[in-house]
Protein backbone atom coordinates (compact mmCIF):
# COMPACT_ATOMS: atom_id res chain seq x y z
CA UNK A 1 0.00 0.00 0.00
CA UNK A 2 1.41 3.39 -1.00
CA UNK A 3 2.41 5.70 1.82
CA UNK A 4 1.37 9.29 1.09
CA UNK A 5 1.40 10.49 4.70
CA UNK A 6 4.88 12.03 4.55
CA UNK A 7 5.10 15.41 2.86
CA UNK A 8 7.30 15.43 -0.23
CA UNK A 9 10.21 17.89 -0.42
CA UNK A 10 10.56 20.23 -3.43
CA UNK A 11 10.91 18.18 -6.63
CA UNK A 12 13.61 19.43 -9.00
CA UNK A 13 14.17 18.41 -12.61
CA UNK A 14 17.60 18.19 -14.20
CA UNK A 15 17.88 18.14 -18.00
CA UNK A 16 21.46 17.18 -18.82
CA UNK A 17 23.85 14.51 -20.04
CA UNK A 18 24.92 11.35 -18.20
CA UNK A 19 28.53 11.08 -17.00
CA UNK A 20 29.48 7.45 -16.18
CA UNK A 21 32.00 8.66 -13.59
CA UNK A 22 29.06 10.44 -11.88
CA UNK A 23 31.02 13.61 -11.18
CA UNK A 24 29.14 15.87 -13.59
CA UNK A 25 25.82 15.98 -15.48
CA UNK A 26 22.63 14.48 -14.10
CA UNK A 27 24.50 12.49 -11.43
CA UNK A 28 26.07 15.63 -9.94
CA UNK A 29 22.73 17.44 -10.16
CA UNK A 30 20.81 14.68 -8.39
CA UNK A 31 23.41 14.45 -5.62
CA UNK A 32 23.28 18.23 -5.17
CA UNK A 33 19.48 18.22 -4.98
CA UNK A 34 19.57 15.47 -2.36
CA UNK A 35 22.19 17.35 -0.35
CA UNK A 36 19.75 20.28 -0.21
CA UNK A 37 16.87 18.06 0.99
CA UNK A 38 15.14 18.13 -2.39
CA UNK A 39 14.02 15.22 -4.58
CA UNK A 40 15.52 15.06 -8.06
CA UNK A 41 14.15 13.69 -11.32
CA UNK A 42 16.10 13.64 -14.58
CA UNK A 43 15.70 13.77 -18.34
CA UNK A 44 18.89 12.61 -20.07
CA UNK A 45 19.97 14.58 -23.15
CA UNK A 46 23.00 12.45 -24.02
CA UNK A 47 24.98 9.41 -22.97
CA UNK A 48 28.65 10.32 -22.79
CA UNK A 49 31.68 8.10 -22.76
CA UNK A 50 33.87 9.69 -20.12
CA UNK A 51 35.78 9.23 -16.91
CA UNK A 52 37.60 11.61 -14.62
CA UNK A 53 40.21 11.79 -17.40
CA UNK A 54 37.89 13.36 -19.93
CA UNK A 55 35.11 12.91 -22.51
CA UNK A 56 35.89 10.63 -25.44
CA UNK A 57 32.49 10.23 -27.14
CA UNK A 58 28.93 11.57 -26.99
CA UNK A 59 25.71 9.88 -28.06
CA UNK A 60 22.95 12.49 -28.14
CA UNK A 61 19.44 11.41 -27.14
CA UNK A 62 16.96 11.68 -30.06
CA UNK A 63 14.80 14.77 -29.54
CA UNK A 64 11.58 12.69 -29.66
CA UNK A 65 12.87 10.54 -26.79
CA UNK A 66 13.88 13.64 -24.81
CA UNK A 67 10.41 15.13 -25.35
CA UNK A 68 8.83 11.89 -24.13
CA UNK A 69 10.98 11.91 -20.98
CA UNK A 70 10.04 15.51 -20.22
CA UNK A 71 6.33 15.05 -20.87
CA UNK A 72 6.18 11.90 -18.73
CA UNK A 73 7.77 13.69 -15.78
CA UNK A 74 5.67 16.86 -16.10
CA UNK A 75 2.48 14.77 -16.18
CA UNK A 76 3.47 12.90 -13.03
CA UNK A 77 5.11 15.32 -10.57
CA UNK A 78 4.95 18.98 -9.59
CA UNK A 79 8.31 20.50 -10.51
CA UNK A 80 9.55 23.32 -8.26
CA UNK A 81 12.62 24.21 -10.33
CA UNK A 82 14.46 23.12 -13.47
CA UNK A 83 18.21 22.91 -13.97
CA UNK A 84 19.45 22.61 -17.56
CA UNK A 85 22.96 21.56 -18.54
CA UNK A 86 24.27 19.90 -21.69
CA UNK A 87 21.74 19.83 -24.54
CA UNK A 88 23.80 18.15 -27.28
CA UNK A 89 22.31 19.73 -30.38
CA UNK A 90 19.77 22.23 -31.68
CA UNK A 91 16.95 19.68 -31.91
CA UNK A 92 17.20 18.97 -28.19
CA UNK A 93 17.54 22.67 -27.37
CA UNK A 94 14.33 23.37 -29.32
CA UNK A 95 12.55 20.50 -27.57
CA UNK A 96 13.50 21.85 -24.14
CA UNK A 97 12.58 25.42 -25.12
CA UNK A 98 9.11 24.27 -26.17
CA UNK A 99 8.79 22.30 -22.91
CA UNK A 100 9.62 25.44 -20.92
CA UNK A 101 7.18 27.54 -22.95
CA UNK A 102 4.42 25.00 -22.33
CA UNK A 103 4.92 24.65 -18.57
CA UNK A 104 6.01 28.12 -17.37
CA UNK A 105 8.14 26.95 -14.43
CA UNK A 106 8.90 29.49 -11.70
CA UNK A 107 12.63 28.76 -11.53
CA UNK A 108 14.81 27.73 -14.49
CA UNK A 109 18.61 27.68 -14.09
CA UNK A 110 20.62 27.12 -17.26
CA UNK A 111 24.30 26.20 -17.27
CA UNK A 112 25.14 26.73 -20.98
CA UNK A 113 27.91 24.15 -21.25
CA UNK A 114 29.67 23.95 -24.60
CA UNK A 115 32.89 21.98 -23.96
CA UNK A 116 34.07 19.68 -21.17
CA UNK A 117 36.97 20.80 -18.99
CA UNK A 118 38.89 17.68 -20.10
CA UNK A 119 38.68 16.45 -23.69
CA UNK A 120 37.86 18.07 -27.02
CA UNK A 121 34.28 16.84 -27.44
CA UNK A 122 31.61 19.39 -28.32
CA UNK A 123 28.68 19.38 -25.89
CA UNK A 124 26.44 21.23 -28.37
CA UNK A 125 26.61 21.69 -32.15
CA UNK A 126 27.08 25.03 -33.92
CA UNK A 127 23.38 25.42 -34.75
CA UNK A 128 22.52 24.63 -31.13
CA UNK A 129 24.97 27.25 -29.84
CA UNK A 130 23.40 29.89 -32.08
CA UNK A 131 19.94 28.89 -30.82
CA UNK A 132 21.16 29.16 -27.20
CA UNK A 133 22.52 32.64 -27.85
CA UNK A 134 19.58 33.97 -29.86
CA UNK A 135 16.58 32.23 -28.27
CA UNK A 136 17.21 29.88 -25.39
CA UNK A 137 18.81 32.22 -22.84
CA UNK A 138 15.61 34.30 -22.78
CA UNK A 139 13.70 31.39 -21.28
CA UNK A 140 15.83 30.89 -18.15
CA UNK A 141 15.43 32.63 -14.82
CA UNK A 142 19.23 32.79 -14.66
CA UNK A 143 22.11 31.49 -16.79
CA UNK A 144 25.49 30.53 -15.29
CA UNK A 145 28.22 30.58 -17.97
CA UNK A 146 31.87 30.34 -17.00
CA UNK A 147 34.31 32.72 -18.67
CA UNK A 148 34.93 30.67 -21.88
CA UNK A 149 31.16 30.10 -22.27
CA UNK A 150 30.43 33.80 -21.73
CA UNK A 151 33.02 34.62 -24.39
CA UNK A 152 31.30 32.26 -26.86
CA UNK A 153 27.85 33.69 -26.12
CA UNK A 154 28.92 37.34 -26.36
CA UNK A 155 31.88 37.31 -28.77
CA UNK A 156 33.84 39.28 -26.15
CA UNK A 157 37.28 38.57 -24.72
CA UNK A 158 37.21 38.38 -20.92
CA UNK A 159 40.46 38.84 -19.02
CA UNK A 160 39.35 40.03 -15.59
CA UNK A 161 36.39 40.87 -13.33
CA UNK A 162 35.63 44.04 -15.30
CA UNK A 163 35.35 41.92 -18.44
CA UNK A 164 33.03 39.55 -16.59
CA UNK A 165 30.78 42.47 -15.62
CA UNK A 166 30.69 43.74 -19.22
CA UNK A 167 29.86 40.27 -20.55
CA UNK A 168 27.10 39.75 -17.98
CA UNK A 169 25.55 43.09 -18.90
CA UNK A 170 25.76 42.24 -22.61
CA UNK A 171 24.02 38.90 -22.05
CA UNK A 172 21.19 40.74 -20.28
CA UNK A 173 20.98 43.06 -23.29
CA UNK A 174 20.79 39.94 -25.49
CA UNK A 175 17.69 38.82 -23.60
CA UNK A 176 18.85 36.93 -20.51
CA UNK A 177 16.81 37.80 -17.40
CA UNK A 178 19.76 37.29 -15.05
CA UNK A 179 23.35 36.16 -15.58
CA UNK A 180 26.04 34.79 -13.28
CA UNK A 181 29.45 34.70 -14.96
CA UNK A 182 31.57 32.32 -12.92
CA UNK A 183 35.28 32.84 -12.49
CA UNK A 184 36.35 29.72 -10.63
CA UNK A 185 39.63 29.54 -12.55
CA UNK A 186 40.71 33.08 -11.65
CA UNK A 187 43.45 33.46 -9.04
CA UNK A 188 40.75 34.61 -6.62
CA UNK A 189 37.47 32.83 -7.51
CA UNK A 190 34.95 35.56 -8.31
CA UNK A 191 31.42 35.40 -9.69
CA UNK A 192 29.48 38.31 -11.17
CA UNK A 193 25.68 38.54 -11.05
CA UNK A 194 23.74 40.91 -13.29
CA UNK A 195 19.96 41.10 -13.59
CA UNK A 196 19.69 44.45 -15.32
CA UNK A 197 20.81 46.62 -12.44
CA UNK A 198 24.29 47.27 -11.08
CA UNK A 199 26.29 44.02 -11.25
CA UNK A 200 27.04 42.29 -7.94
CA UNK A 201 30.42 40.66 -7.31
CA UNK A 202 30.87 37.60 -5.10
CA UNK A 203 34.42 36.85 -3.98
CA UNK A 204 35.61 33.56 -2.58
CA UNK A 205 38.57 31.62 -1.28
CA UNK A 206 40.65 29.50 -3.62
CA UNK A 207 40.70 25.85 -2.58
CA UNK A 208 43.85 24.06 -3.68
CA UNK A 209 42.37 20.83 -4.99
CA UNK A 210 42.43 18.91 -8.24
CA UNK A 211 39.01 17.43 -7.43
CA UNK A 212 36.76 19.93 -9.18
CA UNK A 213 35.05 17.69 -11.75
CA UNK A 214 31.44 18.84 -12.07
CA UNK A 215 31.82 22.05 -10.07
CA UNK A 216 29.87 24.09 -12.64
CA UNK A 217 27.01 21.57 -12.72
CA UNK A 218 26.95 21.51 -8.93
CA UNK A 219 26.91 25.30 -8.62
CA UNK A 220 23.93 25.77 -10.94
CA UNK A 221 22.08 22.85 -9.31
CA UNK A 222 22.64 24.32 -5.86
CA UNK A 223 21.22 27.65 -7.06
CA UNK A 224 18.14 25.84 -8.40
CA UNK A 225 17.69 24.08 -5.05
CA UNK A 226 18.04 27.31 -3.09
CA UNK A 227 15.52 29.08 -5.33
CA UNK A 228 13.07 26.20 -4.96
CA UNK A 229 13.46 26.44 -1.17
CA UNK A 230 12.50 30.12 -1.18
CA UNK A 231 15.77 32.05 -1.39
CA UNK A 232 16.09 35.16 -3.54
CA UNK A 233 18.71 35.00 -6.31
CA UNK A 234 21.59 36.89 -4.58
CA UNK A 235 21.21 34.78 -1.43
CA UNK A 236 20.94 31.62 -3.54
CA UNK A 237 24.25 32.49 -5.24
CA UNK A 238 26.00 33.11 -1.90
CA UNK A 239 24.77 29.83 -0.43
CA UNK A 240 25.52 27.83 -3.59
CA UNK A 241 29.03 29.26 -3.77
CA UNK A 242 29.68 28.36 -0.13
CA UNK A 243 28.38 24.82 -0.73
CA UNK A 244 30.58 24.25 -3.80
CA UNK A 245 33.66 25.64 -2.03
CA UNK A 246 33.22 23.28 0.91
CA UNK A 247 32.37 20.32 -1.37
CA UNK A 248 35.68 20.89 -3.21
CA UNK A 249 37.56 21.30 0.06
CA UNK A 250 36.14 18.00 1.37
CA UNK A 251 36.55 16.12 -1.94
CA UNK A 252 38.66 12.99 -2.26
CA UNK A 253 40.43 11.38 -5.19
CA UNK A 254 38.31 9.16 -7.45
CA UNK A 255 39.94 7.82 -10.61
CA UNK A 256 43.10 8.98 -12.35
CA UNK A 257 41.94 12.47 -13.34
CA UNK A 258 40.30 15.39 -11.50
CA UNK A 259 37.89 13.79 -9.04
CA UNK A 260 34.30 14.80 -8.26
CA UNK A 261 33.17 17.05 -5.45
CA UNK A 262 32.08 15.59 -2.13
CA UNK A 263 28.40 16.48 -2.49
CA UNK A 264 27.45 14.87 0.81
CA UNK A 265 30.15 16.33 3.05
CA UNK A 266 27.46 17.61 5.44
CA UNK A 267 26.33 14.07 6.18
CA UNK A 268 29.73 12.54 6.82
CA UNK A 269 30.08 10.76 10.15
CA UNK A 270 33.14 9.06 11.52
CA UNK A 271 32.57 5.29 11.74
CA UNK A 272 32.51 3.89 15.27
CA UNK A 273 35.74 2.41 16.57
CA UNK A 274 36.21 -1.32 15.97
CA UNK A 275 34.41 -3.37 18.57
CA UNK A 276 32.07 -0.52 19.55
CA UNK A 277 28.45 -1.09 18.56
CA UNK A 278 25.39 0.92 19.49
CA UNK A 279 22.45 -1.26 20.52
CA UNK A 280 19.02 0.26 19.90
CA UNK A 281 17.04 0.56 23.12
CA UNK A 282 13.55 0.74 21.62
CA UNK A 283 11.66 -0.98 18.84
CA UNK A 284 14.00 -3.97 18.59
CA UNK A 285 13.07 -6.62 16.07
CA UNK A 286 11.51 -9.59 17.92
CA UNK A 287 14.31 -11.84 16.70
CA UNK A 288 16.79 -9.54 18.39
CA UNK A 289 15.01 -9.47 21.76
CA UNK A 290 17.03 -11.03 24.60
CA UNK A 291 15.92 -14.60 25.27
CA UNK A 292 13.95 -15.16 28.48
CA UNK A 293 15.55 -17.37 31.12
Amino acid sequence: MANHTNQAPPILLTIAGFDPSCGAGVAADLKTFAAHSCYGVAAVTALTVQSTQGVTAIHVTPSATLRAQLDALAADVTIAAVKIGMLGNKANAVAVAEFLDKNKFTHVVHDPVTKPTCGNAELIDAAGLKFLRDEFIKRATVITPNIPEAELLTGMEIKDVNGMRAAAQKLVEQGARAVIVTGGHLEKPTDVLCDGGEPLTFGGDHVRSENTHGSGCTFSSAIAAQLACGQQLPEAVILAKAYVTKAIEKAYAVGKGPGPLNHFYRFHQEPPARGVHEVPQHGMHPAAEPAAH
